[in-house]
C-alpha cells in the first residue's frame, strides 16, 4: 500500500530538486498527467505530452527547470524528471514488508547458511551449502540448488530456479519463473547422434542486475557466464553459455545472445534482436529491434537490420522497401518503352 502524505518540499529534498510555488502542499500519490487529481503529483518527461501539462488537475508536476512557470500550479523542478518520478514512486510504494526468517512450509537443508534477516517463504527449497545474505527475500516456490550464493538485499520472485554454484550479487532482482544456471546447449556429434557435453561452469550475476520473467541464463561449459553490474534484462531473454555481458546494458524482450559472445558496457539490444556466437560487441552499441549481429561490432554505433548496417542506412532501405512495388511497375513500363523504341530503330534502319 502507498505511504501516507508528504509535502512537495519533502519530495524536492528526496530527489534533489527545487519547488516553484507552494512547497507545503500535501502529496498523497503519483499519477499520469491525464488522470492525476487533487493530492497527486505527476510528471512530464516526454515532450509529446506537453499539451497535457496545461490540462492536468494534478496538485503538482515534476518538470525540467526550463518549464518553470509554464502553468499556474506548483512545480518540482529537476533536471531528470523521469528519474525523479521513479524515485518518488518508489517512496510511495516501497514494496511488501515480509517477516524475516525461514517461514513455515519452506524446506531448508541443515548445511545452508541463511542470515537471520533474510526471508524464505513457504514452498521454497534451499539445498545443501547455499549461502543467503541479509535482506534477501525468496518468494514462494523458489528453488536454490546446492552451493549457490545470493547477495544482500536481493529479491527472488516466485518460481525462480537458481542452479548449483551460481552466484548472485547484492540487490539483484529476479522476476518470476526465470532460470539462472540452466545447462548450456552443448552437444558433440558422433556421426549419427548427439552426445551431451557436461556444463560444469557457473552463472555469475553482479550487483544491481535485474532479470526479467521467464528469462534463461545458461551456465558456462567450463568457465562462467557473467552478467556485470547494473545490467537490466527484460522478460523472455535467452543468454547462452559463457556469454559475457558488460555493465549497464539493456536487453529488451526476446533478445537472444549466443554462446561465448562478449557484449561491452552500456549496450542496448531492442526486442527480438540477436547475435551469433563467439562475437564481440563494443561499448555503447545500440542494436535496433530484430537486428541480427553476425560479425563483430565496433564501439559507439547504432545498428539495425539483417544483415546488420548503420541505423540511418537501414532507415533509407526501409523507406525504399515501401516503394518497391511502384518501382517495379515503373521499370516494367520503361522496359516496354525501350523495346518499342528498339523495334522502331530496327524498322528505320531497314
Amino acid at each position: 500500500m502507498p505511504l501516507g502524505a508528504v509535502t512537495l518540499g519533502d519530495l524536492a529534498t528526496l530527489v534533489g530538486g527545487e519547488v516553484s510555488g507552494e512547497a507545503n502542499i500535501s502529496i498523497r500519490g503519483v499519477a499520469p498527467l491525464d488522470r492525476a487529481g487533487a493530492g497527486d503529483i505527476s510528471f512530464l518527461a516526454n515532450p509529446k505530452y506537453r499539451s497535457q501539462l496545461e490540462q492536468t488537475t494534478a496538485a503538482a508536476v515534476i518538470v525540467h527547470p526550463s518549464l518553470a512557470g509554464a502553468i499556474e500550479r506548483p512545480l518540482l523542478l529537476v533536471k531528470n524528471p523521469y528519474l525523479a518520478f521513479a524515485r518518488i514512486l518508489t517512496h510511495f510504494h516501497p514494496g511488501p514488508c515480509l517477516p524475516q526468517g525461514v517461514l513455515p512450509g519452506a524446506v531448508v537443508d541443515s548445511s545452508a547458511i541463511i542470515d537471520p534477516m533474510a526471508t524464505v517463504c513457504a514452498g521454497c527449497v534451499v539445498s545443501a551449502g547455499v549461502r543467503i545474505a541479509a535482506g534477501v527475500v525468496l518468494h514462494p516456490g523458489v528453488q536454490v540448488y546446492p552451493d549457490a550464493e545470493i547477495g544482500a538485499d536481493s529479491v527472488i520472485h516466485a518460481g525462480v530456479v537458481i542452479r548449483e554454484r551460481c552466484v548472485l550479487g547484492q540487490r539483484v532482482i529476479v522476476q518470476p519463473n526465470a532460470v539462472i544456471g540452466s545447462d548450456g546447449f552443448g552437444f558433440a556429434p558422433d556421426g549419427q547422434r548427439y552426445v551431451k557435453i557436461p556444463q560444469v561452469g557457473r552463472v555469475v550475476i553482479e550487483d544491481d542486475v535485474e532479470i526479467g520473467a521467464c528469462t534463461c541464463i545458461d551456465r558456462g561449459t567450463l568457465g562462467d557466464t557473467v552478467i556485470r553490474r547494473g545490467s537490466k534484462i527484460d522478460n523472455l531473454v535467452q543468454i547462452a553459455h559463457n556469454a559475457q555481458i558488460g555493465e549497464d546494458c539493456i536487453f529488451v524482450a526476446q533478445v537472444g545472445i549466443s554462446g561465448s559472445t562478449e557484449i561491452g558496457r552500456h549496450c542496448t539490444f531492442g526486442g527480438q534482436s540477436a547475435t551469433s556466437g563467439h562475437l564481440k560487441v563494443g561499448d555503447n552499441v545500440t542494436i535496433a529491434a530484430r537486428g541480427g549481429v553476425s560479425n563483430n561490432v565496433d564501439a559507439n554505433q547504432v545498428m539495425a537490420g539483417f544483415p546488420l548496417m548503420p541505423h540511418r542506412e537501414w532507415l533509407k532501405m526501409a523507406t525504399t522497401m515501401t516503394h518497391l512495388a511502384d518501382m517495379r511497375r515503373e521499370m516494367q513500363q520503361m522496359r516496354q518503352r525501350l523495346q518499342t523504341l528498339e523495334q522502331q530503330l530496327v524498322k528505320e534502319n531497314d
